[in-house]
């Protein structure tokens, strides 16, 4: 008998609708529910391709003596971490001040009015590794309600307290100068992994944001070091296990410092920030590498995540059946000696060698995953295309991962962003229309007509959930893109909208700090704000560089000065926590440089507008904006009095209210807007 999520459209609460337990999702009702029959919640907080969340499901929710239990002793709550991310940072934030640790499935225990008491991760079903088993934490959590509850009570109002009293008070007067970005680069040299790439040791994760900030400040001052940076790393990323030397795109994290065993998870968001920020790094140095990188993450992203209404789906999961019935993690994608045998024949060996598969693996079981080994030889470039194909297309009769089908806002304006601009760098005027469909569904599905945005939808139906601040920020990001690369203004009009809401739901108007959540948003036990970037852009950051480049476009000064108030965080965070500002570095970075707007006039169709705009387009300069359309057009205010130059498509390069003289000639554009060297 399906419980009450059965009607829900997140597919991990419909992972858990034939559960025995008898879920509720996130609701008033729900908290109601609790204090009429007086007992706790049960607050479970997972996301789709979670594997040890499949694994407790697996164990605890599954298990009919676990789930009678938590029924009669408990309200239960499921919520997907994607879909309510105000929720999970709420309750994240309590977990990780209590235990000093966090992460998924996330188990809390909450009174009727919200407030937490007893925190965890995942408990296993019998005690191990110094856990205790999920029962024993029940029948705990059960005893204290019933016989200590003023104890209990107490416990959770002082949590709630302690929680208030984390206000972050970031407004600063004055933007990050050259000092902070100075100190934030030398921060990140210190934390640089010179030997393999990336920051930090093992897990490691992609650092897509940090690498958009050192592409943008080796752009403005010329550091090599900054470069050197990024581009190792990119390497590295791209030889790795990390990476899918098939199928293209890349997996959450890899679990070892050398970037060899990855978390097997695909999520769309990741792979938007990596595409991008790969054709970012081919602008600045005509790396092959990275140029074949973006295109790949490209083309997964379209083949595997883009859903029948042209949206992207959230995530592949990490398992998958390994021809045995068995779900493992990875299955999909490591190889055997054998296994590369039986698809390759004689081309084995030298398979093997390329992908760097050996006897004893580099997985589990003697499996490998496969890599780029640096070496010595050449290789026939032919041959190992198609060695390629031929294993992509054996892979492709094993059982697949699972796909979270879900649409959410934020992550697929980080994928439009990404799909334009590849797109137009690479002469792929399909990928170009891949991001139009998706920036379609957004205004189309997600969008009402106040234009407030949903957070998520599914096979075309909308959900429930309001969006926060990073969907605001990240789909005005995207639409931008989509305004520079097409011309087209009603992009950049949509992206206002968006950012006025952010300046009026978002914004607290005395500080200019910002919150994840609206004004009007659901009441929770505090209202959530996060400056620093996790696996995306914090909205925070992500609103700062979305509305700096509005104001560039419009030339709109409430949205000038909300970006630069905003960007005060980073003037407090930039020098001592460099790796988890990554965004804002970035939009800092564009801000010192101006940003440059530039405006290219000409017939759509002549050849040397079509140059100009895909010089102006190739810039390197930080955050630099870009126009094109006609001589009297008015879909871009940056096109407004721009005048051809005795009858030739021409460009205009403006800056901090000074405009150079226009030239028609390609070469002075490029030396204008900071040609890196890409051809």
């Amino acid at each position: 008998m399906p419980n009450r999520l059965a009607h829900e459209t997140s597919p991990y609460l419909l992972q858990h609708a034939d559960n025995p337990v008898d879920w509720w999702p996130w609701s008033a009702e729900a908290f109601d529910e609790a204090r009429k029959r007086n007992v706790p919640v049960l607050l479970s907080v997972g996301y789709s391709s979670c594997h040890w969340c499949h694994v407790m499901a697996h164990e605890s929710f599954e298990d009919e003596a676990t789930a009678a239990y938590l029924n009669e002793h408990f309200v239960s709550v499921k919520v997907d971490r994607e879909e309510r991310p105000d929720v999970d940072a709420v309750y994240m934030e309590a977990v990780q001040a209590a235990t000093g640790q966090g992460g998924w499935p996330m188990t809390v225990f909450l009174t009727a009015d919200a407030e937490p008491f007893y925190f965890g991760t995942y408990f296993p079903p019998t005690p191990r590794h110094g856990m205790p088993a999920f029962r024993q934490v029940l029948e705990g959590v059960h005893s204290a309600w019933t016989e200590r509850r003023g104890e209990v009570t107490e416990v959770a109002e002082k949590i709630v307290r302690d929680l208030a009293g984390r206000e972050l008070s970031y407004g600063d007067a004055s933007v990050p100068g050259e000092e902070e970005l100075a100190g934030a680069l030398l921060g990140l040299t210190r934390e640089y992994d010179a030997q393999y790439g990336g920051f930090g040791g093992a897990p490691k994760f992609p650092s897509s944001m940090v690498i958009e900030f050192l592409l943008r400040h080796h752009a403005r001052t010329g550091s090599e070091g900054a470069l050197q940076m990024a581009a190792d790393t990119g390497e590295r990323m791209a030889r790795g296990g990390i990476y899918d030397q098939l199928g293209g795109g890349f997996a959450r994290y890899s679990v070892d410092r050398e970037w060899v065993v990855p978390h097997f998870e695909k999520m769309l968001y990741d792979n938007a920030l990596l595409c991008r920020v790969y054709a970012h790094l081919w602008r600045s140095t005509g790396s092959d590498l990275a140029r074949r990188v973006a295109l790949e993450t490209a083309d997964f992203m379209v083949r595997e995540l883009r859903t029948n209404e042209g949206g992207f789906a959230s995530a592949l999961d990490a398992d998958s059946d390994d021809g045995n019935g068995k779900h493992v993690e990875g299955a999909y994608y490591v190889w055997t000696p054998e296994q590369f045998g039986e698809v390759l024949g004689a081309d084995a060996e030298l398979a093997a060698d390329y992908f760097g598969v050996t006897e004893e693996g580099t997985f589990e079981e003697g499996a490998s995953v496969l890599q780029l080994p640096q070496h010595e030889g050449v290789f026939d470039a032919e041959k190992i295309d198609g060695i390629r194909g031929r294993l992509l297309a054996a892979r492709a009769e094993r059982p697949a991962p699972g796909r979270d089908d879900k649409v959410v806002a934020a992550w697929n304006g980080l994928a439009v962003a990404a799909l334009a601009e590849t797109g137009a760098y690479f002469e792929r005027p399909d990928l170009v229309e891949a991001a139009i469909g998706a920036a379609d569904l957004l205004v189309r599905l997600h969008m009402d007509d106040r234009a407030r945005l949903a957070r998520t939808s599914k096979d075309g139906q909308v959900g429930s959930n309001a969006g926060v601040l990073e969907d605001y920020a990240d789909v005005a990001e995207g639409f931008l893109a989509l305004a520079g690369v097409t011309g087209e203004g009603v992009w950049l009009e949509f992206a206002g909208f968006l950012l006025d809401h952010v300046l009026v739901q978002f914004t607290d108007a005395e500080s200019g700090a910002l919150y994840d959540t609206a004004a009007d948003a659901e009441r929770l036990i505090r209202r959530p704000q996060d400056p620093t970037d996790n696996a995306t852009p914090s909205g925070w950051n992500a609103a700062a560089g979305a509305l700096l480049s509005y104001a560039a476009q419009t030339g709109a000064e409430p949205h000038r000065t909300a970006a630069e108030r905003a960007l005060g965080v980073v003037k407090a965070l930039g020098p001592r926590v460099p790796r988890f500002v990554g965004w804002g570095l970035a939009a800092a970075e564009a801000l010192l440089d101006g940003p440059r707007e530039i405006a290219v006039v000409g017939p759509t169709e002549h050849p040397a507008t079509r140059e100009l705009h895909r010089a102006a387009l190739l810039g390197t300069a930080p955050g630099a904006v870009v126009a094109v359309g006609t001589a009297d057009s008015d879909e871009l205010p940056l096109l407004a009095d721009r005048p051809l130059v005795n009858g030739e498509p021409s460009a205009y390069v403006c800056r901090n209210f000074t405009c150079d003289a226009p030239t028609s000639d390609v070469q002075r554009l490029r030396e204008a807007v900071g040609a890196g060297n890409a051809v």
